[in-house]
C-alpha cells in the first residue's frame, strides 16, 4: 500500500509539472485565433458532428482552443448546444444555450463563463462532446487541469469524445492513472488523430 501511494504521488507530481509547462507553451503559442478557426472547421467535417442533433462544447477561457466558431456553426445549423457549468469541486452541471451574445453570459467559478439563464441539460441528451485539454499523447489520452471534471463526465455519458488542441500540445506519452479517459478523436490544426471509424 505504501509503495502504491508513493507511485500515485509521483504521477501526481509529474502531471502538475507537465501542466505548468504545457500552460506556458499554450499561452505563448502564436496565431491561436487562426489555428482555432482551422480546428473548428475540421471538427465540422466529422460525420458524427454533421449527423448529430445535439452537441456539448466548452466555452473557451484563457488560451484554450477558441470554440466559439464551432458553437456558432452548430447553432446556425439548428443543432442543440449544451455547455458545462462548474458548480463545485469536481462537479459539473450543463445548460443548453441559444446565443453567443455577450449579454447572455456571466462569469462563473474559476474564471469560467456560463449562461445568464440556465436551461438544464443532462448527459445522454447529446451525442458529441468537445473536450478541452492541456496536453495529449499518441494514444489519445489527455491531460486536463486536474479537477477530473471531464474524466467523470465521459465515463458516464454515452457520447463521442472529441478533444480539440493545438498540434504543439502533443507529447509522446502522458503519465496515466486508472481514472484517465481515452478520447475517441483529437482534432488539431494539422489534422485529426483517431480511429477512422469514429469520423
Amino acid at each position: 500500500m505504501v509503495q502504491r501511494t508513493i507511485f500515485m504521488t509521483d504521477i501526481a507530481a509529474e502531471k502538475a509539472a507537465l501542466r505548468a509547462k504545457m500552460m506556458t507553451l499554450r499561452d505563448t503559442l502564436p496565431e491561436r485565433e487562426r489555428r482555432s478557426e482551422r480546428i473548428c472547421a475540421l471538427v465540422q467535417t466529422l460525420a458524427a458532428f454533421a449527423t448529430s442533433s445535439a452537441i456539448h462544447c466548452y466555452f473557451p477561457m484563457r488560451s484554450e482552443v477558441d470554440t466559439r466558431p464551432l458553437i456558432a456553426a452548430a447553432l446556425a445549423a439548428g443543432k442543440a448546444v449544451a455547455v458545462p457549468i462548474v458548480v463545485g469541486r469536481h462537479q459539473l452541471e450543463h445548460s443548453w444555450i441559444d446565443s453567443l451574445a455577450e449579454s447572455e453570459w456571466v462569469r462563473g467559478q474559476f474564471g469560467t463563463r456560463q449562461p445568464r439563464q440556465i436551461h438544464p441539460a443532462h448527459p445522454g441528451e447529446w451525442s458529441v462532446t468537445i473536450v478541452p485539454l492541456l496536453a495529449f499523447d499518441r494514444d489519445r489520452y489527455r491531460l486536463g487541469y486536474g479537477g477530473g471534471y471531464y474524466d467523470m463526465l465521459l465515463a458516464t455519458a454515452p457520447t463521442l469524445a472529441v478533444g480539440v488542441a493545438f498540434a504543439a500540445q502533443e507529447i509522446e506519452q502522458l503519465p496515466r492513472e486508472a481514472h484517465d479517459y481515452q478520447l475517441d478523436l483529437i482534432v488539431c490544426e494539422d489534422g485529426i488523430r483517431g480511429d477512422g471509424r469514429s469520423m
